[in-house]
């Protein structure tokens, strides 16, 4: 039982017996299939293999490099189950383990993605926000911990450590975008529905007094930045080794959602000291998952470079003759 990438490649014709070499001379790639003709839009063969995860760098960036980009097409996904005897040795030629390594096209669109903005994301951290408000007014930690897992910030978060790292200024020019223009909204339409709430007589400036449970939003301090780094971390690393049950866990750890629902209703009810604390706690977080990311994402990327591609001497490739 071994967990590998099902990839599959749309390549011209001319071009589709290179493609079948440079997957036969990997060690860490198995179960290639070509099928002539198969693929009409774009024309060419279409060309399948699994690869252990460990060794797909190595693969996808020589297929990247017979520009199939442009000219077909590589797609490649995760399979959860793959029983067979020549995956198992795929991956044992392959160094290190599935979990530790980082397929850097797979993290590249899926920052890419997430740092995109979108009415979802806008939505939903709206919402998020909006919860973390009425937490904060009723003074209940359990609807704060919901704000935090319902909030979608931490891909744009992800997406701009990824950028820093590879010095794309476009792509964190679109992630800070992202997270500008989603907390902006997210507080824009907060803070009108308890200014509308005041209004009406159903919240008044004395709710927002005492909060044991759930004061530490307005309280930043030292423990917030470093919660904050091992939450980045973990976030980054939860995202490379596809642990997503673990991502859970890095959203409630953050206070970024809640401090804005705070600022938003603290804006509404009068309670300016709040507004800068809890601008000071949204900051500090930030600023924390940003470093640490950043900085996990660099470390993985040198301790993989140093010692994941060492796969050993390729294996002559089988002669292969088109049908």
């Amino acid at each position: 039982m071994t967990a590998v990438l099902h990839v599959r490649v749309i390549s011209p014709a001319d071009r589709a017996d290179e493609v079948v070499r440079t997957v036969a001379a990997c060690e860490a790639a198995t179960h290639l299939i070509r099928l002539p003709g198969a693929a009409c839009v774009p024309p060419g063969d279409c060309v399948e293999f699994d690869v252990a995860r460990e060794g797909a760098n190595d693969v996808l960036a020589q297929l990247r490099a017979l520009g199939l980009e442009e000219s077909g097409g590589i797609t490649v996904e995760q399979l959860d189950l793959t029983v067979s005897a020549a995956a198992d040795r795929a991956e044992a030629s392959a160094p290190g383990d599935p979990d530790d390594a980082v397929v850097w096209a797979e993290l590249t669109a899926r920052t890419a993605a997430e740092s995109r903005m979108t009415w979802a994301f806008l939505a939903f951290l709206t919402l998020a926000t909006q919860i973390a408000a009425i937490g904060a007014l009723l003074d209940q930690p359990i609807l704060i911990v919901g704000a935090m897992v319902l909030g979608p910030e931490f891909g744009p978060l992800a997406a701009l450590c990824f950028a820093a790292l590879r010095r794309d200024v476009r792509q964190a020019g679109v992630a800070v975008r992202t997270l500008a223009v989603g907390f902006g909204a997210a507080m824009a339409v907060t803070l009108a529905c308890a200014v509308v709430s005041r209004l009406l007589g159903w919240i008044t400036p004395d709710m927002l007094g005492a909060r044991p449970l759930t004061g530490f939003i307005v309280h930043p301090d030292r423990w917030s930045f470093i919660v904050a780094v091992l939450a980045g971390a973990a976030g980054i690393l939860s995202m490379t080794a596809g642990k997503s049950s673990s991502l859970i866990g890095v959203f409630i750890s953050v206070t970024t959602v809640p401090a804005a629902g705070n600022i938003a209703l603290a804006l509404a009810l009068g309670h300016w000291d709040e507004v800068g604390a809890s601008f000071v706690q949204l900051g500090v977080n930030i600023a924390g998952m940003l470093v640490s990311g950043t900085l996990t994402l660099a470390a993985q990327r040198a301790l993989w470079s140093r010692y994941g591609p060492r796969l050993g001497p390729a294996r002559p490739a089988e002669p292969y003759r088109r049908a």
